[in-house]
């Protein structure tokens, strides 16, 4: 999805991309003393699946990053598994105290897709929603638009390489909407 959004907002708003500090969404699912989150709400810590964490908080990956990533991510090495770690990437945000935290509000859900069973109940639970409330979850487009990154124009110009799909009929009925 950032990859996308990022897509789209590029070509729409060139000047404005790089505005973004890298950002960190997370959900307390407790009310303990977390040891990983400080009084004002900023980070003080980061780790890769612990055995025991000292938080209660997750780190869904919703990241928005500036234009110093792909420097950074040069200096990365790989971890024990041989892969390159995205928490080693925000952990340099960290260090160097350009790293923002956003609770996500009550209402949002993290649906975990790293097992093909969980990847199945996500896919499940995403086509009630959209089933039931006749919105689309995830619909970049539509976001652009309502918080007014977009305007008509540009969405009937995003819309219409897709009208012959249900998508693009479904971001063709967001210029009729008054939601």
């Amino acid at each position: 999805m950032y990859f996308e959004l990022r897509r789209i907002m590029s070509s729409l708003l060139p000047e404005r991309v790089n505005e973004y500090t890298p950002e960190l969404a997370g959900r307390q699912y407790s009310s303990d003393t977390d040891r990983a989150i400080d009084a004002t709400g900023a980070a003080m810590s980061l780790e890769e699946n612990p055995e025991r964490p000292k938080s209660h908080y997750a780190v869904p990956g919703l990241y928005f990053y500036d234009s110093h990533a792909c420097r950074l991510t040069k200096t990365l090495k790989p971890s024990k598994c041989g892969e390159f770690e995205i928490t080693d990437l925000n952990r340099l945000y960290l260090k160097s105290g350009s790293m923002q935290v956003m609770k996500l509000p009550r209402g949002l859900a993290w649906l975990d897709t790293g097992t093909h069973e969980s990847l199945m109940q996500a896919g499940e639970y995403i086509r009630t929603i959209e089933e039931r409330q006749e919105l689309k979850v995830g619909c970049v487009e539509e976001i652009v638009y309502r918080q007014g990154f977009i305007d008509r124009r540009q969405l009937e110009r995003l819309a219409r390489p897709l009208s012959k799909n249900q998508y693009g009929r479904y971001l063709t009925g967001l210029l009729s909407d008054d939601i």
